[in-house]
């Protein structure tokens, strides 16, 4: 197993636990999920670098404020989705983002995308409209909203694609918080504001910590292997969604909302494995 599958995989674990804790506290705002999330990031980020002796504000700055801002924006998206939907459901959706990573990276970082790759995409899309078709608990709102997640995700992981030999993890991870907490604080000064109570802030608080180090490893994994091999390790997570929704939070599905999810599964699973081929045939 490579050290960029391996990276995935522990990412993709902490990001389910983050999903769990996100709905354990359905009184706090999404706005105010990310601006705790956000401070915990800066501290860590912050003292990480100085530690280990890297420059805070990297090389590249234009895409670092980029990959800042698009994260920052698929993040409260997210979160959005997380508290609303159902959790399989909101996962199912934001695994959409390696269509726009792929289609983004046409104009980003020039990667070729092929005539059958479009089909790939169109049955992916497919899946979400089903999902909000057969699941009354879910609004095309809601649809609107984690597509758009999926959309900034994607800005996001090109960028990161644009900064793997100019920066360190730590560093394009650290513009997230730098770019997010000026922009959740404002909002949060004027309106949306929730006290949280003792178990709230430590939820919070852990959301925070889990979030940095799936951050912090997703960023590895895709700066230390293929794109396409590491993007399909977060699949998995759709199973963490089903059971954990199920357990947790009692969360049910009718076989329609199940078809929705595997189609979605089936459309992108489908593109990168296309493309893992292409790229093998082009090796020999």
């Amino acid at each position: 197993m490579s050290r960029g599958v391996l990276y995935m995989l522990v990412a993709t674990s902490f990001f389910a636990i983050m999903n769990v804790l996100i709905k354990y506290i359905p009184r706090i705002g999404p706005v105010e999920i990310v601006f705790f999330r956000s401070i915990v990031s800066f501290v860590i980020s912050f003292i990480t670098v100085k530690r280990l002796g890297i420059s805070i504000w990297g090389n590249n700055k234009k895409w670092l404020i980029i990959r800042g801002i698009a994260g920052s924006v698929a993040l409260l998206m997210f979160f959005a989705t997380i508290q609303q939907m159902p959790l399989a459901s909101a996962v199912a959706i934001q695994y959409t983002s390696p269509i726009f990573t792929t289609i983004l990276g046409i104009f980003i970082v020039k990667e070729r995308v092929y005539s059958v790759q479009w089909i790939f995409f169109f049955v992916a899309l497919l899946g979400v409209f089903l999902i909000q078709g057969f699941d009354p608990r879910v609004s095309m709102w809601q649809v609107i909203l984690g597509v758009g997640s999926a959309f900034g995700a994607g800005v996001a992981y090109n960028s990161i694609r644009k900064l793997k030999l100019s920066e360190h993890p730590l560093v394009i991870i650290f513009y997230f918080p730098l770019i997010t907490i000026p922009i959740t604080g404002t909002y949060l000064l004027f309106r949306g504001w929730t006290t949280p109570g003792l178990a709230e802030l430590f939820i919070l608080i852990s959301i925070g910590v889990v979030t940095q180090f799936a951050q912090y490893f997703l960023t590895k994994a895709y700066q230390l292997d293929d794109l396409s091999k590491v993007s399909s390790i977060q699949y998995i997570g759709i199973i963490f969604a089903l059971t954990f929704g199920y357990f947790f939070f009692d969360e049910s599905y009718t076989l329609k909302s199940f078809i929705g999810i595997l189609i979605i599964l089936t459309g992108v699973i489908s593109n990168i494995w296309f493309k893992i081929r292409v790229e093998q045939r082009a090796k020999k």
